[in-house]
């Protein structure tokens, strides 16, 4: 039985959302942070998709609920960080219409972030669905790769290479990994990821798949880019590769405190019938927004504040985790 990993494109039955909860995760805007999750499960939820947004506590559930949209459901879970992407199951499929969630090792980002129920929480959600479990006999989090849905993936080689995740694995054996469990038959290799990103680089902040075998990629924008050279090499390595490129403008140079933010319209998080694109007051905004829209004619798109998120070092599509549909 061969299983696959669905595009993001593939229909969803719903999308797990984590809700932010720590203080000192979001020192002085946690109530932005929850805010603007709330606006993006209710944008998901209003558009006609399931949304379970999960929250910490009590207090947490009680203060969701006065912010999100009624459709919006509720599940109260003990995790650490909101990013689902990462510490969420994954859900792979086959080819009579099973699916069964993957997780693998989940070390805190290199050891950065150790936080309880990060470590439980993607089996907690898979049992949930009442889906079956396998555990990988690696770390990898979700948002270190993106896939076409015809048997490629792309990722970075500052995160799958990186000696905080899987000190004794080669290149090859990799790939070989991700062949074995994830069912990819190519991978084509990124550098660098974002600067300042904690996440080692992740490459839904840098290069997202939006057809088979076609890949979005960020274009500096300014003189003061902070990330131009790092979209230039993503091109020309994705260009020799074969693909076909899509190219969006970046946000430019985002500062909060003096020091550059991994702000990336990349972090886009793809559903049913609704691409939700984070916005941080940006000239740019707009533009991005546009951009991503002309990705996805299929579906509506909207940009939504995410700047109090992204002070937590994440985004949408790292909040998020779908539960795609059976083929």
């Amino acid at each position: 039985m061969a299983w696959r990993f669905p595009p993001e494109w593939h229909p969803q039955d719903w999308l797990w959302i984590g809700f932010p909860h720590d203080p000192a995760e979001w020192a002085g805007v946690l109530d932005r942070a929850q805010e603007q999750i709330a606006a993006f499960a209710s944008a998901v939820a209003e558009s006609g998709q399931e949304v379970r947004l999960i929250v910490r506590d009590a207090a947490n559930e009680a203060r969701a609920r006065v912010l999100v949209s009624e459709k919006v459901k509720l599940e109260r879970r003990v995790f650490g960080d909101i990013w689902l992407r990462d510490t969420g199951p994954l859900i792979l499929a086959d080819e009579t219409g099973d699916r069964m969630a993957l997780r693998f090792g989940f070390n805190g980002w290199g050891g950065k972030y150790q936080m309880t129920g990060d470590q439980t929480i993607g089996a907690e959600l898979a049992a949930s669905a009442g889906l079956d479990v396998m555990t990988a006999d690696w770390i990898l989090e979700g948002g270190a790769i993106d896939t076409d849905g015809a048997g490629l993936a792309v990722t970075t080689e500052q995160c799958l290479l990186n000696p905080n995740r899987n000190p004794g694995l080669s290149r090859g054996e990799i790939e070989l990994r991700l062949a074995r469990d994830l069912g990819f038959s190519r991978v084509l290799w990124l550098g660098e990821g974002l600067l300042n990103d904690h996440t080692d680089g992740h490459v839904d902040n840098l290069a997202r798949f939006i057809a088979p075998g076609v890949l979005a990629l960020p274009v500096g924008t300014g003189n003061d880019d902070p990330n131009a050279a790092i979209y230039a090499d993503a091109k020309t390595r994705a260009e020799d590769f074969g693909l076909k490129l899509r190219e969006l403008p970046s946000p430019g140079r985002i500062e909060a405190g003096g020091r550059v933010e991994p702000a990336s319209y990349m972090n886009f998080a793809v559903t049913t019938h609704l691409v939700v694109v984070p916005t941080f007051g940006s000239q740019h905004d707009a533009d991005g927004v546009a951009a991503v829209a002309e990705l996805f004619a299929d579906r509506d798109t909207i940009g939504l504040p995410a700047d109090a998120v992204l002070a937590g070092g994440g985004g949408f599509h790292c909040a998020s985790q779908q539960m795609p549909a059976a083929p």
